[in-house]
């Protein structure tokens, strides 16, 4: 076949294959604590499949795992230490209010 009659293709690009997070001997399970915690952020929200770099069945279980540890108190449900503070305060000046009346 001449160099002109080809069909057009595509160049194959070569991509990195980066290591999946959770190795084949890890437990997906709310017990396991260690795991868990590594695919939430800071405030406690789950972390999305892009981020953890997960498969979808990976995901699902994770996050069928991180809901069942919140539900038995394993794990808060918001990690936010400024609105816990704030109620805090708000709950002293409401009793600081009723002492003076």
């Amino acid at each position: 076949m001449e160099k002109s009659k080809r069909p057009f293709r595509k160049s194959k690009r070569s991509f990195r294959r980066r290591l999946p997070p959770i190795q084949s001997g890890d437990r997906i399970d709310y017990r396991n604590m260690s795991l868990i915690s590594r695919f939430i952020s800071e405030q406690g929200k789950i972390l999305s499949r892009r981020v953890n770099r997960l498969t979808l069945k990976h995901q699902r279980l994770i996050t069928i795992a991180i809901k069942q540890a919140r539900i038995l108190s394993l794990l808060p449900f918001l990690n936010n230490d400024k609105q816990f503070e704030r109620s805090e305060s708000t709950a002293r000046a409401n009793s600081l209010r009723i002492r003076n009346k």
